[in-house]
């Protein structure tokens, strides 16, 4: 009677909180999920949400569904994992580099399951800060490059992972703090902290100032997003960021962010991969890994388009 789809619709309407969020992440339209939903019910004989409430809130037979779902989806994807591994001779490389200062947030983790999934699968990282790491992936001194600016090259394959919006951080006193958005004009004045990477590989001025023809007053680097933060919140400059690298700082009401024009400025973060090797078990299952931990755990990202 009761379905794994079932289950997994559940875990998405939880995480997403809505059933439009929870479609979106199922690849489904809202009408089949709502479908779905009332047939299981219908099933059960038992409503397992009250959809009067924003965010919806589950009822206890829902609660008690979930509590169901947490015990029975990881242990079967376990099992897919390691038949998985059984398919693949369980061995293998996977060499990374990232382009993004801030993914550490959360592809440490990710390495850390996938390590305890892949134990002999050889694991190393490196960040692509000093070095073109998309020619050292063509030229097979590494297997995955995570990074937000795709180059069209025949032999790699870009699979998209999580859309983001890039955010101005901002001291809480600062004039800016109170506008809903600011327009590039509006940053020739100011300090513009970034991290120290070339100019052509910062989506502010690739996406924001360039096509405005706009300078910043001054550039300040810093090489770890909690150093920005802190200048940020000290009144040494602004920065832009990934929404989803600021939620700590947010929630610490240390700094303020407002959108980059009205519309925003949204970028998707991909993993770049050789053709041949993109359907090699660990490496789906790497990238299966990622996206469940980053929708789990990360704030305002989207599903790629």
């Amino acid at each position: 009677m009761i379905e794994i789809r079932h289950l997994e619709t559940l875990t998405a309407i939880r995480e997403g909180g809505s059933l439009v969020e929870a479609a979106e992440r199922l690849h489904v339209t809202q009408s089949a999920l709502s479908h779905q939903l009332r047939d299981l019910e219908d099933r059960l004989g038992l409503q397992l949400l009250n959809r009067r409430t924003r965010p919806v809130r589950f009822t206890t037979a829902g609660l008690r569904l979930l509590a169901l779902a947490d015990e029975v989806l990881p242990r079967l994807r376990g099992t897919e994992r390691e038949l998985k591994r059984l398919a693949a001779g369980q061995t293998g490389r996977l060499h990374l580099a990232i382009e993004c200062h801030s993914c550490f947030q959360w592809l440490m983790p990710t390495l850390d399951v996938f390590r305890g999934q892949w134990p002999e699968v050889q694991l190393d990282l490196s960040a692509g800060f000093s070095f073109a790491p998309l020619p050292a992936l063509v030229r097979g001194d590494l297997d995955l490059v995570i990074t937000s600016d795709p180059i069209e090259m025949e032999a790699v394959s870009y699979i998209p992972l999580f859309r983001y919006e890039l955010v101005l951080a901002v001291a809480r006193d600062a004039p800016l703090a109170a506008a809903r958005f600011v327009r590039p004009a509006q940053l020739a004045d100011q300090t513009l902290i970034t991290y120290p990477v070339e100019r052509d590989r910062l989506d502010v001025f690739t996406a924001f100032l360039d096509p405005a023809g706009v300078e910043p007053a001054a550039l300040r680097t810093a090489e770890l997003t909690p150093m920005m933060a802190q200048l940020v919140a000290s009144g040494r400059g602004v920065a832009a960021l990934p929404n989803w690298a600021l939620t700590e700082y947010l929630s610490q009401k240390l700094l303020a962010t407002c959108r980059l024009g009205e519309d925003g400025v949204w970028r998707t973060l991909y993993a770049a991969v050789r053709v041949e090797e993109e359907q090699a078990a660990y490496i789906q299952d790497f990238l299966a890994m990622a996206r469940e931990l980053c929708f789990r755990d990360l704030s305002g990202i989207r599903m790629p388009r």
